[in-house]
């Protein structure tokens, strides 16, 4: 069964950093645009930030500018979430969501769509 799987969440303090890691069963990373998306309690789910298939584009929400950033590993089926400098109001489940072939980053429809990782930011 195709499918892909987030791994890498956890507790962490402010100003403490994560990484997470989205891999691909049954198919390839490779020809997949990429993205990442959050769920905090009661509200909407956003857009994180987007990766396309070459990985010379990428696009971040304005509020994890500076502070996140988005890669294809040298393996090329999995891809990353560097979270640093995090703060109490990135705590959510992130998701990884995958769209066939180079379209917009974001895509406006996935293929494939993760269970999520619980990130929470604490003292």
């Amino acid at each position: 069964q195709s499918q892909v799987v987030e791994f890498g969440g956890g507790l962490v303090q402010p100003g403490g950093s994560l990484r997470l890691s989205c891999s691909a069963s049954g198919f390839t990373l490779n020809y997949y645009t990429i993205a990442w998306f959050r769920q905090a309690p009661g509200k909407e789910r956003e857009g994180v930030s987007c990766i396309n298939t070459s990985g010379d584009v990428t696009n971040y929400a304005d509020s994890v500018k500076g502070r996140f950033t988005i890669s294809r590993g040298n393996a090329k089926n999995t891809v990353y979430l560097q979270m640093n400098k995090l703060k109490p109001e990135d705590t959510a489940v992130y998701y990884c969501a995958a769209s066939y072939g180079d379209s917009d980053c974001p895509p406006g429809k996935y293929d494939y769509w993760g269970l999520g990782t619980q990130v929470t930011v604490s003292s």
